[in-house]
């Protein structure tokens, strides 16, 4: 079937295919054409194809009596290049059934001939209304109905009965739609947070749109107006440029299409492109939970109203306003404002309101907040004590404070009482691990921190570095260096005293630090332990350092905290505090064994073969299961343990290697842990991995061999080619090693490919630490030369290079 864009015929239009082919591709084309103007156009272009597709079929067929009716998009004169067509064939019933059916096919067989994707339907007006009442997508879509061509008395007698059935079903219809709605979202998730967003589906999408469309023609509610047609607008716009750079009636807004969309948008790049639909999701969903939000409201009133009418006999009720602040009262289940509230005599009035609600579980009235942003008067900088304190009240709510926020930064009141918010709004993150928007991320943050404000001395500074702590990334280069500039300007505006600038400047530009370090670093070395402390400087700010890595870690995704992370954390604070306290950094060469370490090094020297157990793990959030392996030290160890671990489809979490020597034993015993989880069935017998990492040991199993056989059988499919990996040379954070960092897509037999290379570089693997994080791998080793020491700059260069170019 030949599709439209494929037709070179340089016919005008008219009821030919080529003609119309032609002219379309022509508006197509038009550079000066774009957006509202173009789908309007392209709706007219169609609009008088079908009227002589329609003539020449009536002419034919002899059928009076009948319309051709647009509905849905193309009802409402927004087709965009590769949209559906919805038509619907009306009729008054007298025409025979098999002059109707000439009549269909002479319509729609065009269609299909053109490569267009129709959805048709042949109905009288009884039998439309009849469906529109049984099937609630019908009805939406005839609430946009439009004639194309035929006898236009139809379709008037016809849209004015739906529209009245709508409206008086609209205690029924609505809570249909709502559920619909979020059905939908559940399903396509919420736009304005996925990577490759779906336009239409998604909540915040193209459909929400139209539901809202639905809502204000019932005359029950209706949504907020400001910004919503640009909002749609803006969407529409991205299909547009997404139909022409994919020639695919596609909704999804892939990683791989996002830049060139951007340019066929004229963006500067993709992530301008992101946040621009994300701006417009933002406006789409802030709209519907306020409509939804009164929908629920009326219909509750309404049905309240007969038994208050028993009760009351012709009184009526009188909403009870139950005061929640200075200025703030509840009313009707919304925070609103006090009727002697003024807004331009009290600058502090906006926190207050919010800190209020939030403390409450309350949503907020839209009235009130359109008011605030209007009327409020500027707070004087530094921010009195008062304002401070509401912020901090609106940040400790927990939960409810994420819609009271939103609920104000929609109406523009965060970006004036902070300026900086603006640059991280609605500002993608492109690592998969992080589940939210910066802002958004920002705002967790602060819902995650409130839990822990127990747990520290001072929760006011915990709550505040957790809403600016990735406040930098609006801004180029290390966003944690950038972020500590912001944060103290943010914290002098925000009136904190000179010594709490210090520490919030401290935690912003450190917030990294801590798990960076856990799982990163080997923390036996003292100079690990000693450079966090330098950087922390005091007892009171590594708690409150702790407590900001944990809200920050469950504030970014599943993928970012877990049991195993926090105990490694907990472990580094624990030294770090000691060392603030005064003692020296801990000197452990020799790890102190557990006795289960000591038993299979024991076993490992005595047979002079690896023993190995598995443990499951017993944290609710853990993932996978433990493996500990003892293997008397000999070249080659961590690339066969990793090795085999690849070939039994077991993905590595997290490992650690570390060597261990035994009192009274002769010969040192590589102890290496591993957190591994099956790709996909049971996970194997720990007999069987012994087995193969014997014969991996002594070559008798060709491990490069068989990874390299299963990876021609299974090719990996990825949807965007990944960066290439990275290998660095850490310098300053050991005095017992050379440290190389590893950045890579996480990949099958990933840690097999670098333990080799180290081999093949002759050098000894003093410890190793690997970290996964979605679909990337951050491994960290700690390598020597053969005798025990730190490599010369110049070959660990070497070394880094050398690895490098072996992933690579």
């Amino acid at each position: 079937m030949t599709s439209v864009e494929e037709t070179t015929d340089d016919n005008t239009a008219g009821s030919g295919p080529s003609g119309y082919a032609a002219a379309r591709l022509r508006l197509l084309q038009e550079e000066s054409r774009s957006g509202p103007s173009r789908r309007s156009a392209l709706a007219a272009l169609t609009d008088d194809w079908l009227k002589a597709l329609f003539a020449t079929a009536v002419r034919e067929t002899g059928v009076r009596g009948a319309t051709l009716v647009a509905v849905g998009g193309y009802g409402r004169a927004e087709l965009s290049p590769r949209s559906d067509l919805d038509l619907v064939l009306l009729h008054d019933g007298r025409a025979e059934p098999r002059a109707l059916a000439a009549l269909a096919d002479r319509l729609w067989y065009p269609v299909w001939d053109m490569g267009l994707a129709l959805d048709h339907s042949v109905r009288t007006p009884a039998e439309a209304r009849k469906t529109a009442s049984e099937d609630l997508k019908v009805h939406l879509g005839l609430l946009d109905a439009r004639p194309v061509a035929g006898d236009v008395g139809l379709l008037a007698g016809l849209r004015t009965s739906v529209l009245a059935d709508w409206r008086n079903l609209a205690a029924k219809r609505l809570p249909q739609l709502h559920s619909l709605c979020l059905e939908r979202a559940e399903r396509a998730g919420e736009l304005r947070f996925l990577l490759e967003p779906d336009l239409k589906e998604a909540r915040g999408g193209l459909r929400d749109v139209t539901a809202l469309r639905a809502v204000a023609a019932s005359w029950l509610a209706d949504a907020p107006r400001e910004g919503l047609t640009e909002a749609r607008r803006r969407l529409l716009d991205a299909r547009d440029a997404l139909h022409l750079v994919t020639g695919r009636a596609t909704e999804r807004l892939s990683l791989q299409e996002q830049t060139p969309v951007a340019a066929q948008l004229g963006l500067l790049d993709a992530d301008a492109l992101l946040r621009e639909v994300y701006e417009a999701a933002r406006v789409v969903s802030y709209a519907g939970d306020v409509t939804w939000r009164e929908v629920g409201r009326v219909l509750r009133a309404r049905s309240a109203r007969p038994r208050l009418r028993g009760l009351l006999g012709t009184r009526g009720a009188v909403s009870e306003r139950a005061p929640l602040a200075e200025g703030v009262v509840e009313s009707d289940g919304e925070a609103v404002l006090a009727l002697a509230a003024r807004p331009d005599r009290d600058p502090v009035l906006p926190l207050r309101f919010g800190a209020a609600a939030a403390q409450a579980g309350l949503p907020v009235s839209l009235h009130a907040v359109r008011r605030l942003a209007a009327q409020a008067k500027p707070l004087p900088v530094p921010w009195p004590a008062e304002a401070r304190e509401q912020l901090l009240t609106l940040l400790g709510a927990g939960e409810p404070t994420v819609a009271v926020w939103e609920a104000l930064e929609a109406e523009g009141i965060i970006t004036k009482l902070l300026p900086d918010w603006e640059r991280v709004r609605c500002r993608p993150q492109r690592n998969p691990v992080h589940t939210w928007t910066v802002d958004r991320h920002l705002v967790e943050t602060a819902v995650r921190a409130s839990a822990l404000t127990r747990r520290v001395s001072r929760p006011d500074l915990l709550l505040m570095a957790a809403l600016l702590h990735d406040i930098g990334k609006g801004w180029p280069g290390d966003h944690s260096v950038a972020g500590e500039t912001i944060a103290r300007d943010v914290a002098v505006r925000v009136g904190f005293d000179s010594e709490d600038v210090a520490v919030l400047g401290v935690l912003v530009r450190h917030h990294l630090l801590l798990i960076d370090t856990a799982t990163r670093r080997d923390l036996d070395d003292p100079a690990t332990v000693k450079a966090v402390a330098e950087a922390v400087g005091s007892p009171g700010t590594l708690e409150i350092l702790h407590a900001l890595t944990e809200a920050d870690a469950l504030a970014t995704g599943p993928a970012a905290w877990s049991a195993w992370r926090g105990s490694l954390v907990a472990d580094l604070v624990a030294r770090v505090a000691a060392v603030l306290r005064g003692a020296a950094p801990a000197v452990t060469e020799l790890e102190i064994p557990t006795t289960e370490q000591e038993r299979l090094a024991v076993e490992a020297l005595r047979t002079r073969e690896p023993v190995l157990a598995l443990h499951a793990r017993q944290e609710e959030d853990a993932v996978g299961v433990e493996l500990v392996v003892a293997v008397p030290d000999q070249p080659g160890v961590l690339p066969a343990v990793a090795g085999v671990l690849a070939l039994h489809r077991l993905t590595v979490r997290a490992a650690d290697l570390r060597s261990l020597e035994l009192p009274d034993r002769l010969g040192e015993v590589l102890v290496l842990r591993w957190r591994v989880a099956a790709e996909y069935g049971s996970l194997p017998q720990a007999a069987r991995l012994r087995t193969d990492l014997v014969r991996a040991l002594d070559g008798s199993l060709d491990v490069p061999a068989k990874l390299a056989d299963r990876e021609a059988a299974y090719p990996r499919r990825r949807g965007v080619v990944p960066p290439p990996p990275r290998v660095t040379v850490v310098p300053e954070v050991s005095t017992l090693a050379t440290v190389l960092e590893v950045r890579a897509p996480d990949a099958v037999g990933l840690l097999h490919r670098i333990g080799r290379a180290l081999e093949a570089s002759g050098v000894r693997v003093r410890s190793a630490h690997v970290s996964t994080l979605g679909a990337n791998a951050v491994d960290t080793l700690y390598v020597t030369t053969v005798d025990g020491k730190p490599l010369d700059p110049a070959d660990a260069a070497a070394l880094a290079a050398s690895v490098e170019s072996t992933l690579a």
